[in-house]
Order: structure tokens, then C-alpha cells, then sequence
């Protein structure tokens, strides 16, 4: 074995770029300045490592969110010192709430100048740390390699994350040997054991004793690649299932079992499942506020069973019956080995006719008008003529319900969105970034007109580099979502919602080199979307839609899942 002596000398930032092609990183999203210069400087002429310089440093990140969402590796984002850093700081947050995994990579000033308020100097670390799973500064070169390895095993183990790696600029330049080291020793960092088989058996013994059991499945369920095994288990069972809207792919969006979305904008089906059933099991998911409504009256009736890794979660916000501290996969696959006979023959078919009765009679549903363009239509639009096979990204706002509600996904990892933080900007570079980790997908960007002017300067790379990522505006020339909230909690008092004066997108994207189209009628829709899926490189479509339109069903925070407000 060499010494460290006859390995040859490279610099922290050579060190880098090899310590993120180990590990496999097939893009880096970023942006230079300053403080990483050595880092772009040892870039130049390597043809193994890729970079996507983007046109700020929060596309960067939520493209490095979207590659992670839509392919399950590890995101990598890279940024300078300050205000480069501190750009970053929404996405991190973002991908914190929604448990993606990330490596954040920021440069920071010269070691001798931390904490003397030097250009360009920002306590990233100290800035971060609430919304990171763990935080790296970097001190010596000769940590950087170890650094890299730790930090991708803490960001794609367990709960999944983002973590941070910051990389002052004479560590970057600093010269060391390159070793990288196969294994990861982390005393205080502890993966959650195999499924204690007891509480496995509780959980069946608990379902065997109930005749209205409903499944609520999280993203846990595709973060832990287990949607086959809950398929398999709900459908030997005959248990229904409703998935949250992160969780939406996690199980067949077509299969009959399926309930929709429950919560603010959820299916009467869904939330009558959850109102009036005897046994729930979440599996992956934390009962978020926009799916449970008034707590003190979600699942009244029933016991309720919380799988999920993170055993912070268990007991959280609503008190369990039965809990499991593991991965969705590992439980599940035990559920299915125990799957019994005895189980097989609980009948829950009344209760199941029961909630399809329910399916039937309340589908989600909207006023269509003779020769006026739809945003639902526009999104079934979407939907049928892509077989539900399409990668959806999607911003925030109204746009996001209807793509949830009207969009029927069949595949995990199917629909990004930013669920936790619900950030504005999010949706555009979100599908650049799954589409360079999907090339042979369709990646569809839903966005309002609000959301792509946050980072609508990202059509310059998709001209660039030919990224054939088909880009929705649903254009209401308002934030629809807040003008909802004014008209139906606010008593129709609008204030500041108006986006009259945002420029025309289709000459935006043409500026860019982006070919864009534009349809107020249903007619022109069709027709302007055949357009599109014939082009071989990027699209921005334009679809005019009434301001008025409301999302429907939806519950007033403070109301119960039983009062919503339904289509008439």
C-alpha cells in the first residue's frame, strides 16, 4: 500500500471533484464566485465531471431537489461564500421539510479571515443549521475527502436530508493526497434497527379486530422505494388507500383501492375514509396540518398505527395506538410475510363498497363553459394524452391543487412539489433537475404566473443545453391561491393579488430561445400541447384561465374534515 508520501499531492478542490465522481454524481447545479474559484478552477478541462451553471443560485438548489425527487440518488448543489451561500438558504429548507437528500456545497473566506466580518463572509453553518440534518466546516484539507463520504451517508440514510459541507477558500486550494475512504465511521450517527417483529404482530393483530381500516401513505413510502410492497399489501388485504400529496405516485393513482388526496383539497371519499374509519395506519407520513384539519377531530373513531423511520414523528401530533420505528419497506415486507390466511379472509367489502360508492358519487369535478379554457381541463389535458406516464413538477399555488387533484400518477416519483415549506420558485427548476436525471422522460413543469417569474431566468439554460422540459403557465394574471383565501375566508377584501403588468411569456421564452405557445380555448389547447410533444427541445405554454376559478373542495383551516366546501 502507498504511503502517504508517494501518493501524489492534489488540491482541496481536486480532491472535491473526485470525492463527488466516487460517489457517482452524475451533475453538479451551481454557481461561481470568489470563494470557490479554486473549485471552478479545477473544473476546467475535466470532462468526467458535469456542471449546470444556472442563472441563480436558487435554481441551483431546487434543480439539485428535483434531480433527488425524481431519481432517489443524492442532489449536489455548489455555491460561494455570502450572499451565494445565503441564496440557498429557501431551498435547504425546502428540501428539509420534504426530507430530500441533498450535499449543499458553499465556499467561505480564507480560514485566517472567518469571524472578521471579511467580503463576502457569512456564517453559513450558523445560518443553516435548523434546516440541515448535519453541517460540515472543513478545516483541514485533509478531511475534505472523509467530509464528502460522510456527508452523503448521512444525507441518503435514514430520514433522508440535506447536509452541508463549508469549504473555506485556502482549504480549497490546500495541496494533501487523495485517498477516499471505503467505509463511514459515525459513532453518533445510528440507523434505525430492523422493525421490532412484536410491534409487526400488534399491528396485524390490530387490523384483524377492524372492520373500516383506510391507509394513509406519506412520501416515506417512495423515499423508502416500498410503493410495490404497499401495492401488494393493500391489494391482498383489500385495505383502501389514500396517499397525501407527496405521497401521490406512492400507489396507483387508477387502482380501485385508491381514495384520492385527502385534506384542505382532498376527495370526499378520502377524508369520509378518515373520518369514519375504525383502524388508520400512516405509513411515511407526519400528519401534516393540511391533511388532518382540526385535530381534535381526525379519525375520531379510529385506533391509530404509525410506521415511519423517524421515531421523533411517532406521537408528534396525534396519538398512537400502535407505532413502528422503521423503514416503510423493511415493515412491510414483514407485514407481507405475515400476511396470514386468517387475515385474508376479514372481510372489509362493505366498507370498501361503501368508500367507492362514495368515489362515484363525489368525483372531483368542475363548471366547464362553452369556448372558456379550464385549468382543470388544461391539467386532464395533460393527463390523458400522456397515459399518466409523465414526470409533473409542479410550483404552489392553485396550479398545484389542480395537478394534484386532476393529474392521475401511476408511478412513485411521478409529482415533485414542494410540500412542507410550499416555496414559490420551486417548480420550473425542480424539472430541469429531473429532467437531466430522467433524459428519456417526459418532465411536465406546472407552474402559475405568479411562481415562473420567480425563477423564469432559468429558461436560458434550457435553451443552452437543449433541456427538453415542457413548461406550463397556467396564467390567471393573479396569486390565485391567496385571492381564494381573500374570496372565501377574507370575505372577498383583495389585497395586493394583482399580477396585471407580468410580462407576455410566450415572448419571454422566445427571448430565451425557447419556443412558446399560447391557447385560451380549449381547442387551442389540444392543439398548441400536440405542438409541443412533437418538439424535440423545450416548450413554455401559455394557458389563459378565468381568475375566478377556485380550487374545490376545500376546508377553511380551523373546520373539520367533514366541512368542505364541494363543486356544486
Amino acid at each position: 500500500m502507498n504511503t502517504c508520501e508517494e501518493l501524489e499531492l492534489v488540491t482541496g478542490s481536486e480532491i472535491l471533484l473526485r470525492s463527488l465522481l466516487k460517489e457517482g454524481v452524475e451533475c453538479v447545479f451551481g454557481y461561481p464566485g470568489g470563494a470557490v474559484l479554486y473549485i471552478y478552477d479545477a473544473m476546467h478541462g475535466n470532462e468526467e465531471f458535469r456542471h449546470l451553471l444556472t442563472r441563480h443560485e436558487q435554481g441551483a438548489i431546487h434543480a439539485a431537489d428535483g434531480y433527488a425527487r425524481a431519481t432517489g440518488k443524492t442532489g449536489v448543489c455548489l455555491a460561494t461564500s455570502g450572499p451565494g451561500a445565503t441564496n440557498l438558504v429557501t431551498g435547504i429548507a425546502t428540501a428539509y421539510m420534504d426530507s430530500v437528500p441533498l450535499v449543499v456545497i458553499t465556499g467561505n473566506v480564507a480560514s485566517q479571515l472567518i469571524g472578521t466580518d471579511a467580503f463576502q463572509e457569512a456564517d453559513i453553518v450558523g445560518i443553516t443549521q435548523p434546516i440541515t440534518k448535519h453541517s460540515f466546516f472543513v478545516r483541514r484539507v485533509e478531511d475534505l475527502a472523509k467530509t464528502v463520504k460522510e456527508a452523503f451517508h448521512i444525507a441518503g440514510t435514514g430520514r433522508k436530508g440535506p447536509v452541508l459541507i463549508d469549504i473555506p477558500k485556502d482549504v480549497s486550494a490546500a495541496l494533501a493526497p487523495f485517498r477516499y475512504p471505503e467505509t463511514v465511521s459515525l459513532p453518533g450517527y445510528r440507523l434505525v434497527e430492523r422493525p421490532e417483529t412484536a410491534d409487526v404482530d400488534r399491528l396485524l393483530e390490530a387490523l384483524r379486530g377492524s372492520r373500516k381500516p383506510v391507509i394513509v401513505a406519506g412520501a416515506g413510502v417512495i423515499h423508502a422505494e416500498a410503493s410495490a410492497e404497499l401495492l401488494a399489501f393493500a391489494g391482498r388485504a383489500r385495505i383502501p388507500v389514500t396517499t397525501t400529496m407527496l405521497g401521490l405516485g406512492g400507489f396507483p393513482g387508477d387502482h380501485p383501492l385508491w381514495l384520492g388526496m385527502p385534506g384542505m383539497h382532498g376527495t370526499v371519499s378520502a377524508n369520509r375514509a378518515l373520518t369514519e374509519c375504525d383502524f388508520l395506519l400512516a405509513i411515511g407520513a407526519r400528519f401534516d396540518d393540511r391533511v388532518t384539519m382540526r385535530l381534535d377531530a381526525f379519525a375520531p373513531e379510529a385506533k391509530i398505527a404509525h410506521i415511519d423511520i423517524d421515531a421523533a414523528e411517532i406521537d408528534k401530533l396525534v396519538e398512537t395506538f400502535i407505532s413502528v420505528v422503521g423503514d416503510a419497506r423493511e415493515v412491510l415486507d414483514m407485514l407481507n410475510e405475515r400476511l396470514s390466511e386468517e387475515l385474508e379472509s376479514v372481510k372489509y367489502g362493505e366498507w370498501v363498497d361503501y368508500l367507492s360508492g362514495l368515489k362515484a358519487q363525489y368525483p372531483l369535478r368542475y363548471r366547464e363553459e362553452e369556448g372558456k379554457l379550464k385549468p382543470q381541463f388544461v391539467i386532464e389535458m395533460l393527463s390523458r394524452t400522456t397515459s399518466g406516464e409523465a414526470i409533473v413538477t409542479t410550483d404552489v399555488g392553485q396550479h398545484q391543487m389542480w395537478a394534484a387533484q386532476f393529474f392521475t400518477y401511476k408511478y412513485p416519483r411521478s409529482f415533485l412539489s414542494s410540500g412542507g415549506l410550499g416555496t414559490m420558485g420551486f417548480g420550473f427548476p425542480s424539472a430541469i433537475g429531473a429532467q437531466i436525471g430522467n433524459p428519456d422522460r417526459l418532465v411536465i413543469s406546472i407552474n402559475g404566473d405568479g411562481g415562473i417569474q420567480m425563477c423564469s431566468q432559468e429558461l436560458a439554460i434550457c435553451s443552452i443545453h437543449q433541456i427538453p422540459v415542457k413548461i406550463v403557465v397556467i396564467n390567471n394574471r393573479t396569486l390565485g391561491m391567496i385571492r381564494q383565501w381573500q374570496e372565501v375566508i377574507y370575505d372577498k377584501r383583495y389585497s395586493h393579488i394583482d399580477l396585471s403588468g407580468s410580462p407576455d411569456f410566450v415572448l419571454l421564452a422566445q427571448a430565451y430561445g425557447v419556443k412558446g405557445l399560447r391557447a385560451d380555448n380549449p381547442e387551442d389547447a389540444e392543439r398548441i400541447w400536440e405542438v409541443a410533444l412533437k418538439h424535440p427541445g423545450p416548450v413554455l405554454l401559455e394557458f389563459i384561465v378565468d381568475k375566478d376559478e377556485l380550487v374545490l373542495p376545500m376546508i377553511r383551516q380551523g373546520d373539520t374534515l367533514r366541512d368542505m366546501i364541494l363543486c356544486e
